[in-house]
């Protein structure tokens, strides 16, 4: 069925007016949209305009929560605050916006003697310099500064000895060889070497960078996939079977287990390690891509993470986004045959969903979503993967 039109032709304030209490909007009380018919023009043109009525409206809300440091939820380290520039500038802010500059100012002190950059004593030095990286790289790409040239060489020589290899005496029958974790002592996982992978690619390395290579190793060894020896395989009539699962380091999974001890796989972790393989240079007619998509087929959705419901969900958008973005096009077709018009749904979801203040956050705080300053961050990157 098509989306309401009018509805979309609406204004984002006026989208948001719709919870004058200031409330949260709840997946689980939504039923999916589904955008399956060819939009027209003028359809075209009102989701268009709504996207970009509620980037701005949501840089607006960064704006005005923006700390006298720079960054946002400074608390919890630069995470939050890299996220947020990378929205702001995918949403159109130019480098020399006053919000951006003074952000740019508080994360360039995070800039560390080893090439890191990350919070000092923080946990999580990989996670925050892969995704400085990323956002330093978007910089360079759109705006042409050669501001950061030194930072990313010597950040992409750090994050690259982050990674289990030989170089750190790990050989390739380890489970953990290729992957990466939050920190080079931390046992490796998916979303982190997902994160690894992107940086990469979005610093220009090729599928073929050895690096990458040996990413794809472990991201395969966490596919609920039928091959023998690798990860925790499942059966391929198994309702997992094709998705993907947080780490093959231990049974620690955020959509548990099966009854027989096999772990589950869940959306944002799918997404993640399908667009690792395709960044790696595997093709569509590969079995793992093609079992990969397929677990999305069947458990596609723009209202919830699968297997998870509630939980990560604005990870969820992010990486099903790109992922989106990286498989090319405007539609993507469920095991049931109706082919999803996903960018116009995804705008019509973060309609809904958008509050009164222009923020975004969700009512389940796992993975810090109740955080509107990372959220409506994730919200802007979303939103940026959907122009029309």
């Amino acid at each position: 069925m098509r989306a309401g039109f009018v509805f979309l032709a609406l204004s984002a304030v006026c989208f948001c007016a719709a919870l004058s209490d200031g409330s949260t909007l709840r997946a689980d009380d939504e039923e999916e949209v589904v955008i399956s018919e060819e939009p027209t023009e003028e359809e075209r043109a009102a989701w268009e305009k709504t996207r970009l009525e509620m980037s701005a409206f949501g840089a607006e809300y960064l704006r005005r929560n923006q700390e006298e440091c720079g960054g946002w939820t400074t608390e919890k380290g630069i995470g939050t605050s890299l996220v947020v520039l990378l929205g702001l500038l995918r949403a159109g802010c130019p480098m020399d916006d006053p919000a951006v500059e003074r952000g740019f100012d508080y994360v360039l002190r995070a800039v560390q003697a080893d090439g890191g950059i990350y919070t000092p004593g923080g946990h999580i030095p990989v996670y925050e310099s892969c995704l400085a990286l990323s956002l330093f790289a978007f910089a360079k790409s759109r705006f042409g500064t050669d501001r950061f040239d030194a930072i990313l060489e010597n950040g992409e020589t750090f994050v690259r000895g982050q990674q289990y290899s030989e170089e750190n005496g790990t050989s390739p029958d380890d489970k953990a060889y290729g992957g990466l974790g939050y920190s080079k002592k931390s046992r490796p996982d998916l979303s982190n070497t997902q994160f690894f992978v992107d940086t990469l690619r979005d610093m220009g390395a090729d599928f073929n960078d050895a690096a990458i290579q040996r990413a794809v190793t472990f991201v395969e060894r966490c596919q609920n996939f039928p091959a023998e020896g690798e990860g925790e395989a499942a059966p391929a009539d198994d309702d997992d079977a094709g998705g993907f699962f947080y780490t093959c380091m231990t049974n620690e999974n955020p959509a548990g287990q099966e009854t027989d001890g096999g772990l589950r796989s869940y959306g944002s972790i799918t997404y993640a390690g399908l667009k690792s393989l395709i960044y790696a240079g595997l093709t569509e007619s590969d079995p793992r891509v093609e079992a990969a998509t397929g677990w999305i087929r069947r458990n596609y959705s723009t209202t919830k993470n699968p297997g998870l419901g509630l939980r990560g969900l604005y990870y969820y958008y992010h990486t099903m986004s790109r992922t989106m973005d990286v498989l090319g096009g405007d539609y993507f077709a469920d095991d049931a045959g109706v082919s999803h018009f996903w960018k116009g749904e995804l705008i019509e979801v973060f309609a809904r969903r958008q509050r009164p203040d222009g923020s975004w956050a969700n009512s389940n705080p796992m993975w810090f979503e109740s955080d509107p300053n990372l959220v409506t961050g994730y919200a802007l990157i979303v939103l940026s993967y959907c122009g029309l």
